[in-house]
């Protein structure tokens, strides 16, 4: 267990530094920022490369969203959840760390300004309303779930599901990131929310409740569908 949560640990680190690294730094760096696009495939990119260097010892989750869905669906055992979750948690924090120590290097950086925070109301990247906030990351949660089910299943083609889940989570990422900056994921949520704004942590339990909400329900869909 301590090699599969030691890699959990590793890979959600890679996907916060990855995917809000390169909202802080890299969105809008001139004329040479990658803007949302570029985000939304940092993120992909950061769990397409890690799946397929962690997959066989975890099973890449690095998401408590993941790890609760897959237990609801029948393909992870409930009393790891809670470990795997904490890993999560702790590798998020240790990217949010480093990614605050970087950015802070540049002259005028303020974490004040959203540090790639979630949030809705006057915190959404376009102003959407709570309403609109939950309903999205709920709905984008269950089809990564979902997704996720089917490419990891046993009749699945060998090899694919990093680049169907890793595209996926992209393209999530290019629907929702106007609309609440894109969590889908409590980890990478608590991971920026912690060292920016106070709003960002008062906001914070709608990005627990709406993916892990999402998670669950796209994995009992996927059941029903699959029809086991």
């Amino acid at each position: 267990m301590y090699r599969k949560l030691a890699a959990e640990l590793i890979g959600t680190f890679w996907l916060v530094l990855g995917g809000c690294g390169s909202a802080v730094l890299a969105a809008n760096f001139g004329e040479h920022g990658i803007g949302l696009l570029g985000v939304a495939l940092a993120f992909g990119l950061s769990v397409v490369t890690m799946a397929y260097a962690i997959g066989p010892i975890s099973g890449c989750h690095l998401n408590p969203a993941v790890s609760v869905g897959l237990m609801v669906g029948g393909r992870f055992p409930a009393a790891d959840v809670l470990p795997y979750i904490l890993a999560q948690l702790v590798g998020g924090l240790l990217a949010g760390g480093a990614l605050y120590l970087i950015a802070s290097g540049a002259v005028g950086f303020d974490a004040a300004s959203g540090f790639a925070a979630n949030g809705y109301g006057d915190h959404s990247p376009g102003g959407y309303s709570l309403g609109a906030v939950l309903l999205c990351e709920v709905i984008m949660t269950a089809i990564f779930l979902f997704v996720i089910m089917g490419a990891t299943d046993r009749d699945a083609p060998a090899g694919f599901a990093p680049l169907a889940i890793g595209l996926t989570l992209a393209l999530i990422h290019l629907i929702s990131i106007p609309v609440s900056n894109t969590s889908v994921n409590p980890a990478r949520s608590l991971a920026v929310a912690f060292y920016a704004a106070p709003w960002a942590l008062e906001q914070l339990w709608a990005f627990w409740l709406a993916p892990l909400v999402g998670g669950s329900l796209g994995a009992l869909v996927y059941r029903v569908v699959r029809g086991r």
